[in-house]
């Protein structure tokens, strides 16, 4: 099967609009997604999160799961796993945390440095790049979105 990709293009100036755009993702998020995160160390990936888990209606504080790998919270209304995977040094150890259970489960999976384990991930899924350029000023991000999915549907 040929994958089919749409991907739109947005560009923020301050870390506001950057959790703008997250919040208004997560407010439009449905259960089963997979949603992963790429960009460099600093470019806002844990503020797109953030606003991400408001717009899912969740309060309490949401940061990086670096040294515990998954953040659980399931006060909004869906599920949110929340994973770091930037200390995955194979992704073996993906399954020892119950990977699985969480992708194909009734939430959201919001996945930081995805591309490390992509090979564990399903083709059908959300990719974010977060990218700056100091040229444009030291808030500017240029984000990415990219739905993956098969021929068959509407991509």
């Amino acid at each position: 099967m040929m994958a089919c990709e749409k991907s739109k293009t947005w560009e923020t100036f301050s870390a506001k609009e950057t959790f703008a755009l997250g919040k208004s993702m997560g407010e439009s998020a449905v259960a089963g997604e997979i949603i992963c995160l790429n960009g460099d160390l600093g470019t806002g990936k844990t503020v797109f999160t953030q606003g991400f888990a408001a717009g899912l209606g969740i309060t309490e504080p949401v940061t990086s799961p670096t040294f515990t790998i998954v953040g659980e919270y399931d006060e909004g209304r869906l599920p949110f796993y929340h994973f770091d995977v930037y200390r995955i040094a194979d992704p073996e150890e993906m399954y020892e945390i119950g990977f699985e259970e969480y992708l194909f489960g009734e939430g959201v999976c919001m996945i930081e440095w995805a591309q490390l384990v992509e090979e564990l991930l399903p083709k059908e899924r959300t990719e974010i790049l977060i990218e700056k350029d100091p040229a444009r000023g030291f808030d500017y991000r240029k984000i990415t979105v990219k739905v993956l999915g098969n021929e068959g549907n509407e991509g």
